[in-house]
């Protein structure tokens, strides 16, 4: 893929070259986001953060990888403050808001309107999730991620196997993830899932005729006995027609340190693309595991960071200028203290 003025729609845009590039340039991001050495390289463009649907980490974490790049954020958040509660089409809203940006990212409610308003857009687009359908900068930190958690054990990609849990009919994260992983060699997937939420057949099917294992069931316990990775979702209640009908699974499959001990292997490593429910009806994963080593759901929101910030580089053509457009931090930089 040439980066390069690209819109970002759909993980199906990549392949393992992509990725790679993709991930050795968030490698080289890393001391600008933990405020080690700052750089000025965006400095003069702006992004227009446009999110119609709600988000914490997603929105911030996009605003905050340009501004560390030294580019400039303007955003609107929620349809009802938008013209398009006015009736105005996403693509005349494409074409206005890309005369104020120079890169757009946007998160709408409805499957396939990401591309719509890019197919109108003047400037590159990048897919902040677009209802059930896909999430793809979620799945490249979460490869990265895997990546990371992996190669500390001395792992590759190749040859992983990872349970994905929860709400796997309307949690996007896990479409555009499985879609990433079915570029890799010898895989072992278990999806496990009330039926009514089961991972939608294309994506099983794309995995087993890439040649991967894969595994649908509703045993908690036996499927997270062997794996690398498991990957835990929130029921996605926002998606059903009637929320009620939520309730019905909330809470079906919890995994605190007890199930932990009792079933994963020592260093099984625990994801989840938050925000995860911790109400106590639902409580995907148990705050008892906040002390194990091994959950790494903030070392994801740490590595969205930094796979942005790449994104953006790549995107906008200034991914060799970084370190020529670099300073020192003048400020206190609370990271860098030794606890």
């Amino acid at each position: 893929m040439n980066f390069t003025g690209a819109h970002i729609l759909s993980i199906e845009q990549f392949d393992r070259d992509d990725t790679e590039k993709l991930f050795r340039t968030a490698d080289r991001m890393e001391p600008y986001a933990q405020r080690r050495r700052v750089t000025r390289v965006l400095e003069g463009a702006i992004l227009g953060n446009m999110f119609f649907e709600p988000s914490t980490r997603t929105r911030i974490s996009f605003g905050s990888a340009f501004n560390l790049l030294g580019g400039e954020v303007r955003e609107s958040v929620g349809a009802e403050s938008s013209s398009l509660v006015k009736g105005e089409s996403l693509r005349d809203t494409a074409r206005v808001l890309s005369g104020y940006s120079d890169l757009i990212c946007m998160r709408h409610p409805q499957a396939g309107s990401v591309a719509e308003f890019a197919s109108a857009s003047r400037v590159p687009v990048i897919n902040g999730g677009d209802g059930s359908n896909e999430h793809p900068s979620q799945a490249l930190l979460d490869l990265y991620t895997i990546e990371k958690e992996l190669q500390a054990r001395g792992r590759p990609i190749d040859g992983l196997r990872i349970a994905m849990i929860g709400d796997l009919r309307y949690g996007r994260t896990v479409h555009s993830l499985i879609t990433l992983l079915a570029l890799y060699r010898n895989l072992k997937v278990v999806l496990v899932s009330p039926p009514e939420l089961k991972m939608p057949e294309k994506y099983v099917e794309a995995l087993r005729t890439a040649g991967h294992q894969v595994l649908v069931t509703e045993n908690l316990e036996e499927s997270i006995s062997s794996v690398d990775i498991v990957y835990s979702t929130r029921i996605q209640e926002e998606r059903f027609q009637d929320r009620s009908q939520a309730d019905l699974y909330r809470g079906r499959f919890r995994l605190n340190q007890a199930i932990y001990t009792r079933h994963c292997e020592p260093n099984t490593v625990i994801m989840h693309p938050l925000p995860r429910d911790s109400r106590a009806e639902a409580n995907e994963l148990d705050a008892d595991l906040d002390s194990n080593p091994n959950l790494a759901i903030f070392r994801q929101t740490d590595n969205g960071l930094i796979v942005r910030m790449a994104l953006f580089a790549l995107i906008l053509d200034v991914d060799q200028l970084v370190d020529q457009y670099s300073g020192d931090v003048r400020w206190f930089n609370p990271r860098a203290r030794v606890l």
